[in-house]
């Protein structure tokens, strides 16, 4: 059984991409691990001759209490959903979020990892810094995040991005057994610009390695190649967005504000990172 790490802090990002992690799991047949962690703040003990302890006990006592308070409404939204069948286990865990959720995935031999993010707007300090983002660079395992802005809807497409690299034919197998669990097909898009490398063999090749499986290759000639991938991730209907790690640095200009305002009471896109040596 796969299974499904979703840090939460309880806030409405959080929550928004709680349904998504659940839907994910359905479609795996996996499990969920709630995890909440909390940061102690530091104190010079010289200051807090007797209470020290104290604090920290009513500190830690406070951040259980709002963890005990918060499950049962995640449980509800749960049961709204149809979802209540899914097991779910919680961690509580006091220190760095980022350190936390490695040693997490450690612990609990975890497949996937499911968070929330800013959404179209944020995507440039997603990628700069937030928890979301210091996760993404940190972690060896596919990584789902969430527009706070993406209601959950079936995956029947799922967007792929290539420049037709072995190790893109290794990630896109990845995305294939996703997509036949969810019943989707995979639409995978090469824009050829007038520096391309990219032989027509090899684009020959691909399309019929993957023949029999259900996916549809595109090739769109284009200097504009962030802005083609999001007029392909609007006009073709995307679900779902898969990119390479690898291409991280190219992610942060494709997701700019300045260069998505136009679409920004559309992009809802949640994204799947998938991690590849480079």
């Amino acid at each position: 059984m796969k299974r499904i790490l979703f840090p939460t802090d309880f806030s409405e990002t959080a929550t928004n991409a709680f349904v998504h992690a659940l839907e994910l799991a359905k479609i795996v047949e996996g499990e969920l691990i709630l995890l909440h962690t909390f940061e102690l703040p530091v104190f010079d003990n010289q200051f807090f001759p007797e209470n020290y302890m104290v604090i920290y006990e009513s500190l830690e006592l406070s951040n259980f209490d709002m963890f005990k308070d918060e499950i049962p409404k995640l449980r509800v939204i749960a049961e709204e959903h149809n979802l209540d069948k899914i097991k779910m286990t919680h961690r509580l865990m006091d220190g760095d979020l980022v350190y936390n959720i490695t040693k997490a995935i450690k612990d609990d031999k975890i497949d996937y990892v499911v968070m929330g993010t800013a959404g179209a707007s944020g995507w440039s300090a997603f990628f700069s810094g937030t928890n979301t983002g210091s996760v993404l660079t940190d972690i060896d395992i596919p990584l789902l995040s969430v527009p706070v802005d993406a209601k959950f809807k079936p995956i029947k497409t799922i967007g792929f991005t290539t420049r037709f690299r072995p190790k893109d034919k290794k990630a896109l197998k990845q995305v294939l057994s996703i997509a036949k669990m969810a019943n989707a097909e995979v639409k995978c898009l090469y824009v050829k610009t007038s520096k391309t490398d990219v032989s027509k063999d090899t684009i020959k090749k691909w399309e019929h390695d993957f023949e029999s499986e259900p996916i549809e290759f595109f090739v769109i000639t284009s200097d504009e190649v962030k802005e083609t991938i999001l007029d392909f991730i609007l006009y073709k209907e995307i679900d779902l967005l898969t990119m390479l790690t690898y291409k991280r640095s190219f992610f942060e200009g494709l997701f700019h504000p300045s260069l998505t305002k136009k679409f920004a009471n559309n992009f809802d896109v949640p994204i799947l990172s998938i991690p590849i040596e480079e």
